[in-house]
Order: structure tokens, then sequence, then C-alpha cells
């Protein structure tokens, strides 16, 4: 196959991140059948598994840029991408190539059938990334969680280190003990040889985490956490304090406090995993080059414009606090916002302030999942919100610029679906 005919095979299973939200029915068959004709490749490399409602894929990029840093060959798996397949599947930092990526989907096309099952697309790029890394023979792999953790296809690996960032309102009707039941779920992913590194800070879910009986553990912030955070041009210096010790003066060049948190479990995570200090040389050298893209990105100025995957209301809080706590708008607030199905507009809406807002532009995400953009748009109405609809994610982000002076801020968020084709939009315009 070239890479075209590798985009199209994958695109012929059923890609359940377009059609679904919640869980029904999860299961590691399909995914252990598929790894199994594959020889097991997840086997013949150690791993850090990553999950949380939010930060799990800003902290595993950290935590690949600390792994790297240190002169280790470094596979990252992550999901889902904003703008190519191929951010998926990393190494070393550095995305699959095309050709690589045809090669390797090539080569799942013929054996995978030899499972007997038939995959979803996140279960056979699952398969594929880990049979990639073990080509590579990768010294380490940092893997991101698809959908909470138990029974994510992620989860046939054996993590050496498992990194919980946080639990939050996502993939749940928010009934009932929604809380513990989404930490139990996400505690899967701990296995009695993992070494815990547990971010979350409620006492009251500590215990779902422990019970899986973990090899150790360290919580925060009894064990770890950021102890200092200071602003500083483009991001943060952070002081990070974990059992071994205390690094100063980490320059990390990401907006949000929610990021400093995100750095706080990466060393820790690789701290864990090494079983030793990181030497502060090495990671203030990891820290200062980490990238996020689509994470509070500021991809232009004058007017300012920011990209940012918020999908869920905590997310869309952090993303509401960073813009006013780092930003001096003097201008006016323009949100673009499109999301998908299953989430509360109302909710979300509330939690990017958009009350402060002197423009909402409603547009639809580019996913089967995507709630209409009229919907969004009424509900900006019924909050009083001066509201255009603009379906389109470029159509909006083009017509928000447009209303904008030099001293504006426009917003861009609500789906991660709605961060990549924006980021799409600009580069475009760009070009």
């Amino acid at each position: 196959m070239d890479y075209a005919e590798a985009l199209r095979h994958l695109d012929g299973h059923i890609n359940l991140e377009a059609t679904a939200g919640a869980v029904h029915g999860l299961s590691l068959e399909h995914i252990q059948g598929v790894v199994g004709v594959l020889g097991d490749p997840q086997d013949a490399f150690r791993t850090v598994h990553v999950t949380g409602t939010n930060g799990k894929g800003s902290t595993a990029r950290m935590i690949t840029a600390l792994f790297v840093e240190h002169g280790l060959s470094v596979g990252t798996y992550a999901s889902p991408h904003l703008q190519r397949v191929n951010e998926r599947i990393a190494w070393n930092g550095e995305p699959i190539t095309d050709d690589e990526l045809a090669e390797l989907v090539t080569g799942l096309a013929r054996l995978v059938p030899l499972s007997g099952v038939e995959p979803s697309y996140f279960e056979l790029l699952t398969a594929g990334a880990f049979s990639w890394f073990a080509e590579k023979a990768v010294d380490v792999a940092v893997v991101e969680v698809g959908l909470l953790g138990r029974y994510d296809a992620t989860n046939v690996i054996h993590a050496d280190v498992a990194v919980v960032t946080n639990v939050g309102q996502d993939h749940t009707d928010g009934k009932g003990e929604w809380r513990q039941a989404i930490a139990s779920e996400k505690a899967g992913i701990i296995e009695p040889e993992s070494f815990l590194v547990l971010g979350e800070r409620d006492p009251a879910l500590q215990h779902v985490f422990l019970a899986e009986g973990p090899s150790e553990a360290w919580l925060r912030p009894g064990d770890f956490d950021a102890t200092a955070d200071r602003y500083a041009v483009g991001g943060h210096v952070l002081d990070v304090r974990t059992p071994h010790g205390e690094l100063h003066d980490l320059y990390l060049p990401l907006h949000g406090s929610h990021q400093v948190d995100n750095a706080a479990c990466a060393v820790a995570a690789v701290e864990a995993f090494f079983g030793r200090p990181l030497d502060i040389d090495v990671a203030q050298a990891a820290l200062a080059g980490v990238t996020t893209p689509g994470r509070f990105e500021v991809v232009r100025h004058a007017p300012l414009l920011i990209i940012d995957g918020a999908h869920n209301p905590d997310g869309a809080t952090a993303a509401a606090l960073t813009l006013t706590e780092e930003f001096d708008v003097v201008g006016r607030r323009v949100l673009v916002v499109g999301m998908l199905r299953g989430r509360d507009p109302v909710q979300m809406l509330e939690a990017l302030e958009v009350r402060r807002a002197d423009l909402l532009v409603a547009c639809t995400p580019p996913s089967a999942r995507a709630m209409p953009a009229a919907e969004v748009a009424a509900v900006g109405r019924a909050l009083g919100v001066l509201t255009e609809q603009v379906d389109d994610v470029a159509s909006a982000v083009e017509r928000a610029l447009a209303v904008s002076t030099e001293e504006d801020v426009v917003l861009v968020a609500g789906s991660l679906y709605v961060a990549g084709a924006a980021r799409d939009a600009v580069e475009a315009t760009a070009d």
C-alpha cells in the first residue's frame, strides 16, 4: 500500500472515537487476539502508561521529552490526532513518516486477519504502534490511554509505571458516584508490578487506585508536587518535589497552571521509572523544549489567536482561567466554539465564561458525533451572548478574525476536532 491506501484501509475499520463517547461493552478480547498474531510486541519493551480525564497527552509529551533527553530510544502512542494520523505514533518525539505508516499498515493487513477478529480503528492502530516500537527496539514506550483505562485497547501492556493525572467529568452522565466509577476504570491500568504515580489529589479517590495493589505508589501532594509556580514569558518556571529531592527553576514553555501539575506528574513518573533523582540540567533542557499543539496554543498575534482542545467542563474551566490569569486582554473576547454530542452545551459554555465574551461564533466539529452549530448558537443566545452561527470551523475562525482588532483575543475551543480543523485553517492561511 501507499500512504493514501493505508489511510483508506484504516478508515475501513469501525471508528469508535467517531461513533461513541461513552463506555458500551468494552473488552480486551479483540486487541489481545490482534497482538497475539503479531507476536505480542507490547512485551518487547518497558512502558509508562498514562491516563487521566485531562492532561494525559501533555504529560505523555513531557515524559517522552525527559526520556529522550536522557538518551533513551522512546516510542510514544497518543490519541486522538489533531491533524494527521501519523501524530499518534512517534519515535523520539517525531511522528511516523508516511512511508513507514504505509509499510506498517500493509503488514497489519496481511497478518491481522489471521486473528479471526475484526479490530476497530483504534485497536488496529494500537497494535500497529506496539509492533513498530518493537521493530524500533525502543527502550521504553510512553502510552496514552484512549478511553478510561481498564478496557482500553492500550491495556494489553503491563505498565512499569502507571500515571493518573486526575479524575474529572468526561464519558459520564454525572449521576450518582460518578467520580468513584471513573476512578475505578482508570485504576484498571495498574498491575501488581506497576509503580503508581497518582496526580489526583482527592483523598476520597486515592483508595480506589491503591486497591489495585501497585508495587509502589507516590501520591500527590504528599509524595510529590509542584512546590513553586512563577509566571515567565511564554510559560512558567516551577519547582518540583519528589521523594528523591527537589528540582528548581524548571522552565516550561506552556500556558496554564494545569500544565505545571502535569509537569510534576511527568517528573515523578520518570524518577519512578529510573529509581533515582533526575539531573537538574537534563530536566531543565527536556521541559524547556516541550510543545503541546492544540493545548492552549498561541498561533498568532494581533489579534491574539489561541487554540485549545478543551472538550469537557474541567478542560474548559482551565482554558478560561488561563486566559484570565496569564493574558492582559485589552480589547474584546471572541469565542469560537464547537462540541460533540454528549456534552452539556450550557455547562461547557459557562465553563468557558461565555458571558464575558463580546461574541460567540458557534461552529460544527468535523465529526460524526458533532453537535450542530445551531444548537450551540441557541444556547449562547439564551445565555444573553451576542452569537453568530458559522457551521464550518475554518470559516468560523475566519469570521472571528475578520471582526477582531489587534487588541482582541480569539479563543477556539470545545473539541479536539475543532482544534485540529482550526490549526489546518491557520496553516493554510500562512501558506
